[in-house]
């Protein structure tokens, strides 16, 4: 499937020839299958392949990179020497002795390859999606699936003698189901994503993602609209943990923290949210959707405490990035494919959970707003100001969760919802549909996570008159 070490090797010498302090050599073979129903005919069922070859060299912060579409061990030597000349300084280096490395094990075995589940099974799969979404209400009008899958297999080897392989298997479901009524049309949608192959509708199956999506959908026909103003809010949890990963976890990033661009740069052991309050970004969860048995520098996925009890821990790096702040890469160096460099990325971050019961939390609150789930938004990562959608959200009324409400946003400062959080529920879950982070034009598969928890006051834009 890849070329042989030694060819492997003289990359890597290429790579090094123009006095590079460190040298890689990422290679790349993906095989990935889509079907898309729409109007309940099949407007897409297609297979992709990639394969090619991502040369680094680096000197200092000065990074040669070149890639090719083709494995060949010519085609490799060609874009080493390139990358080499980009980050071009003093004599070459020696030759590299490869050393085989073990990758970890963080996905259980897959029993149901994607490679062997036959076109026709895929498109009956999306098709039962399908008919569940629309089957679950006369008002639901149109439906949606997606259905992904892909295995790709991964080989790194670098300048300090690492090589590393892996096989990495994703499979996703994508649902969004529309309701119309009296001149109103609304939008659902849910999506379930794992490291394994179809096996994952074993706990969750596509009946039932789909009928997720629909009840959305329903719910918001009849919703009101949303009032605007500073109030309590309830973060559901599960999908509430995107805002934790957009308005607060990317300023946890080392590139960020490198260039201080991030509003935690310097405060290490300071306390930045309440007391309880832990977040941690965990690439080894089995099977979830940001798990890595490697990242893309071939360092294991690890588990990095970002916040303990509300004092600021650490932070995530990828190599480039550790070396220069002296510190140690935590894995998560991530790239979209062979024709990215690594950046520092999250994996599954989230909170984690505290004692008190949801229900406990709704009582609580007098009047608010209950944001059961959050959809995309902008963040400017240096302020950590951020405004994001709320796409099912409900009033809060006398302890109660009350009527639905359409056209919320949530507009605050990320460092300061940290400091509101006055309760945080024992019902953590991770979204099962997990998400695609975008950052420097590169997308990877992520998982937030979140307890429900209470915040003493945040923004809502409502459209209320």
């Amino acid at each position: 499937m890849f070329p042989q070490r030694e060819e492997i090797g003289k990359a890597l010498l290429a790579a090094l020839s123009r006095g590079a302090e460190f040298a890689e050599v990422y290679l790349e073979k993906r095989v990935a299958d889509t079907v898309r129903i729409e109007e309940r005919l099949v407007r897409e069922s297609s297979r992709g392949v990639l394969a090619g070859a991502g040369i680094r060299a680096i000197i200092g912060e000065k990074i040669g990179y070149a890639y090719t579409d083709g494995l060949d061990a010519e085609s490799m030597i060609e874009a080493a020497k390139i990358a080499a000349d980009i980050a071009a300084k003093g004599s070459a280096a020696g030759p590299v002795a490869l050393s085989e490395v073990k990758a970890a094990a963080q996905y259980s075995a897959t029993r149901i390859l994607p490679s062997d589940v036959a076109a026709e099974s895929k498109v009956e799969t999306a098709f039962r999606a399908d008919a569940a979404a629309r089957d679950y209400d006369t008002r639901i009008t149109q439906a949606m699936v997606a259905l992904l899958d892909e295995v790709k297999h991964v080989l790194i080897a670098n300048s300090e003698g690492t090589c590393v392989s892996d096989r990495q298997i994703l499979t996703t479901l994508r649902v969004v189901a529309i309701a119309e009524s009296n001149g109103r049309r609304q939008r659902g949608f849910r999506s379930l994503s794992g490291r394994a192959g179809y096996e994952l509708f074993e706990k969750e199956s596509p009946e039932e993602v789909a009928r997720g999506a629909s009840r959305q959908a329903v719910t918001l026909l009849d919703a009101r609209e949303a009032p605007a103003g500073s109030m309590v809010v309830v973060l559901g949890n599960g999908r509430g943990g995107v805002l934790l990963h957009e308005a607060i976890g990317h300023g946890f990033e080392g590139d960020f923290i490198r260039k201080k661009t991030s509003l935690f740069c310097g405060r290490l052991g300071e306390r930045v949210a309440v007391e309880g309050c832990t977040i941690v970004d965990d690439g080894t969860i089995p099977n979830a959707r940001g798990t890595v048995n490697i990242d893309d520098e071939g360092t294991p996925g690890q588990r990095t405490v970002l916040v303990e009890n509300g004092i600021l821990a650490g932070f995530i790096y990828d190599k480039l990035n550790a070396k220069l702040m002296n510190a140690v890469s935590t894995g998560n160096g991530r790239r979209q494919g062979y024709k990215f460099m690594p950046v520092p990325r999250q994996t599954n971050t989230f909170m984690l959970a505290g004692e008190v019961p949801p229900d406990e939390i709704i009582a609580s609150v007098g009047k608010g707003l209950y944001a059961k789930n959050i959809g995309g938004g902008q963040v400017d990562i240096a302020s950590g100001n951020f405004v994001f959608e709320v796409t099912e959200g409900y009033l809060i009324e006398g302890g109660k969760v009350g009527p639905p409400v359409r056209g919320a946003n949530l507009i605050g400062n990320g460092a300061d919802v940290l400091k509101k959080i006055e309760m945080i529920g024992n019902d953590f879950a991770l979204e099962p549909g997990g998400g695609t982070c975008g950052k420097m034009g590169q997308a990877v598969p992520v998982m937030d996570g979140l307890p429900t928890i209470k915040i003493s006051g945040i923004t809502v834009g409502g459209t209320e008159s």
